[in-house]
């Protein structure tokens, strides 16, 4: 059943993934902003690796699913859905400075995860996939912040922060790499640090038309 429901997500990925090529074919824009039903990559600035998730678990910590950074460009594991953290988020509504979200993974349906488990390569906080579509708890949730202060929604290639609302700690990503079996794969874990390994843009996805209010 996991597979099927698996094969089904990947299917309506590539769906819409046409659908947006087709868009731009035909000269209309992309949406500039990340709404909410937005799927999208998420890359470091730092490393330049995408936020990836795969079923591989951790060995130490939680023994979750593990999150890292990849080098991959053509990976549905590194897609995201951008999903309300708080109350209802309608497709199409702008993400706004300091909102709750959750980023669910496309392809395993489960959500980005922190707590207070160390990360297996820096000792510093780890950073997991857990839960279901139907399951998922206040260690999914996260707000989204950046510096620009002009700027009133999450813009696509945007620098944005990642805080995880339990822990106040930021999502990030360093050149530290794990053996086998995720060789060559980087680090993802939770800093209190504010500097290049705490960005992300979003690039890559699948970005719907503002909702109008």
């Amino acid at each position: 059943m996991r597979e099927i429901q698996q094969s089904v997500a990947l299917l309506v990925l590539c769906c819409l993934l046409l659908q947006q090529n087709s868009l731009a074919l035909a000269g209309k824009d992309i949406p500039p902003a990340v709404t909410c039903g937005s799927i999208v990559k998420l890359k470091n600035e730092k490393t330049g690796h995408v936020l990836h998730s795969i079923d591989v678990n951790y060995g130490t910590g939680s023994g979750q699913q593990a999150v890292i950074g990849s080098t991959a460009s053509d990976s549905a594991d590194s897609m995201w859905i951008v999903r309300s953290g708080s109350a209802d988020c309608r497709q199409g509504t702008p993400i706004k400075q300091n909102q709750l979200i959750r980023l669910q993974h496309v392809r395993t349906a489960k959500w980005l995860h922190s707590h207070l488990f160390q990360s297996p390569l820096s000792g510093q906080q780890e950073i997991s996939c857990f839960g279901s579509a139907k399951q998922s708890d206040t260690g999914d949730v996260w707000s989204v912040e950046w510096d620009d202060g002009k700027k009133t929604a999450w813009l696509r290639d945007m620098p944005v922060r990642l805080k995880h609302k339990d822990t106040g700690r930021f999502l990030s990503n360093h050149g530290k790499t794990y053996p086998r079996p995720i060789q060559g794969h980087s680090e993802v874990f939770g800093s209190s640090k504010k500097g290049k390994e705490q960005l992300f843009r979003a690039g890559e996805g699948v970005y719907f038309a503002e909702r109008e209010t």
